[in-house]
């Protein structure tokens, strides 16, 4: 089964306006290194990336047919979402032993969400759909 190891700081959602000493950087990336190496010989990695801060991004709402768009986050929260790992594991268990192994859970926090997996092609007409009688 195939999870997302969503990876949640409270740097992603208020950068400091320095950055850190080249040395810190470079043992965070060491440790990420390490756990994508770990993913990686364990047949688990699907992919991942980091993502830009938080005030990089821009929310887009459609209420009543117009299109609003926003920028920055969706919410003011105290950590925010920097990243993320897809993973395959046997079953939740794995999973949540890959996300304690997680270098951002020693700092913040480390969502475990389950894939929903779609079908690649729409229901034949008149097949019963997920959420729908048949």
């Amino acid at each position: 089964m195939r999870y997302a190891i969503l990876i949640y700081d409270e740097n992603s959602a208020n950068p400091p306006a320095e950055p850190p000493p080249p040395e810190v950087t470079q043992q965070v990336m060491n440790e990420y290194w390490a756990y994508t190496a770990m993913l990686n010989e364990r047949g688990a990695n699907l992919g991942g990336e980091a993502l830009q801060p938080v005030q990089t991004a821009t929310t887009v709402r459609v209420r009543d047919g117009k299109t609003l768009v926003t920028d920055g986050p969706f919410a003011e929260t105290k950590e925010a979402l920097g990243g993320f790992y897809l993973v395959e594991a046997k079953d939740l268990d794995e999973a949540l032993e890959f996300a304690a192994a997680c270098p951002g859970a020693k700092e913040g926090s480390v969502e475990v969400r389950p894939i929903w997996e779609v079908p690649s092609a729409p229901p034949a007409e008149g097949a019963a759909t997920a959420g729908t009688a048949s």
